[in-house]
């Protein structure tokens, strides 16, 4: 019999998968399912980027091109920063990954040794902590308070470092909070990551999903000294509706580029070629399409918002969201309640039981690090959101 790796046993199923599987079980059963759970844009990638893969093919682009990224897309994604971040970065500080998430493996990968913390602000994208565990690091998580909007604060990273503390996850706008950070708090927290030495991996990826009059700040603009403790992550699948595509980048300091790109030749070598290829067109070609998409979430985010509001008579509560597409909905005033026999005792329950009762899809908190909500996605139209925060209400009144 093969054993697994006590490596890989620690690592958690992603549970946001699990619960759109399962939802999309169901509607292929025939139910009508509203799913609050996906974390993609409900758009299709612009016609001009797929034309731009479709011309890669036919041009015969279906070879290998280097490890670390095609040249042309690492000057793009070089323009792209200096442009839009005010980044400067050299080619050979890019490195093209299998989506964000593949990104954020590598740099952990190569910069965390056994038994280093890495502080992850909490409530926090769950595969964060798993990818620190399969690196040999040890999470350390900093608890976002509810008055402070989910926002975690200089004086509480601070307070966390010890001897062992090595780096700092950090995520704005923010997964699955919507939290975004401002540049004065960014600020606040670079001198205390600059003070203590501290690595920082920024995910950026929603760094386009912003509403309200908020912007994007990057900590690694806070100074010379922080771009150079910074490694950076974005990728396309959320701004530029490509989740399927999966390609993800990331910037650093060179030593730690050359480093990953290393690694990365003997794992995956390089991204498909072809997708390489439409990225460019993505980030240099026509913007209409994902402004279109950002101003419909920014609609759907108010309408959602509106509805939440209304929703706090039934004894809910909520996060007002600044970015991404998600919103935090509080619900332990169902706990210690019972919905056809079966008693409410956190997140978990709250889902498992929309799912089957009411054919509601969402993500529990409790994967997330904070038991005490669930996440909903407005990356669905508002007919679907409506109806979907209905049959939560309708639930939480049948409860007994």
């Amino acid at each position: 019999m093969i054993k697994i790796s006590d490596k890989v046993k620690a690592i958690a199923p992603s549970m946001t998968l699990a619960i759109s599987a399962r939802a999309n079980e169901l509607k292929a059963a025939g139910e009508r399912v509203i799913n609050f759970g996906v974390g993609e844009p409900d758009f299709d990638t612009p016609a001009h980027i797929v034309q731009a893969a479709k011309d890669a093919l036919d041009k015969g682009y279906t070879k290998y091109v280097a490890a670390s990224g095609l040249p042309k897309l690492k000057k793009a994604v070089v323009r792209k920063l200096k442009n839009e971040n005010n980044l400067e970065y050299d080619p050979s500080q890019i490195i093209i990954s299998n989506g964000a998430k593949h990104s954020i493996f590598n740099a952990v990968f190569a910069t965390v040794n056994e038994g280093d913390e890495v502080l992850i602000p909490k409530p926090y994208w769950l595969t964060y902590p798993e990818i620190v565990k399969a690196c040999g690091g040890v999470p350390v998580y900093v608890m976002a308070k509810y008055r402070h909007g989910y926002k975690v604060t200089a004086s509480q990273i601070e307070n966390m470092i010890t001897p062992k503390t090595k780096m700092l996850i950090f995520n704005s706008p923010c997964n699955p909070t919507g939290a975004v950070y401002t540049e004065e708090e960014i600020r606040k927290i670079a001198d205390v990551c600059e003070r203590y030495d501290l690595t920082v991996i920024s995910d950026e990826i929603y760094e386009k999903l912003i509403y309200g009059g908020e912007t994007h700040f990057s900590i690694a603009g806070c100074s010379p000294k922080m771009k150079e403790q910074t490694i950076v992550i974005n990728g396309v699948s959320k701004s530029y509706a490509m989740t399927g595509w999966r390609l993800g980048y990331l910037a650093a300091p060179e030593h730690v580029a050359k480093a990953i790109a290393s690694f990365q030749s003997h794992s995956t070598s390089n991204v498909n070629t072809m997708t390489q290829y439409a990225v460019i067109d993505a980030l240099e070609g026509d913007k209409k399409p994902m402004e279109d998409m950002v101003a419909t979430f920014g609609r759907r985010r108010a309408f959602m918002l509106e509805k939440l509001e209304k929703m706090k008579e039934y004894g809910f509560d909520y996060v007002k969201p600044d970015g991404a597409f998600y919103a935090m909905l509080l619900c332990d005033n169902l706990y210690g309640k019972s919905y056809d026999g079966h008693r409410i005792k956190g997140s978990a329950d709250v889902a498992e039981m929309l799912l089957d009762y009411k054919k509601v899809a969402l993500t529990p908190g409790v994967v997330f690090g904070d038991d005490d909500f669930i996440r909903l996605s407005y990356a669905l139209d508002e007919k679907d959101i409506e109806e979907g925060l209905n049959r939560i209400i309708e639930f939480a009144n049948e409860c007994e």
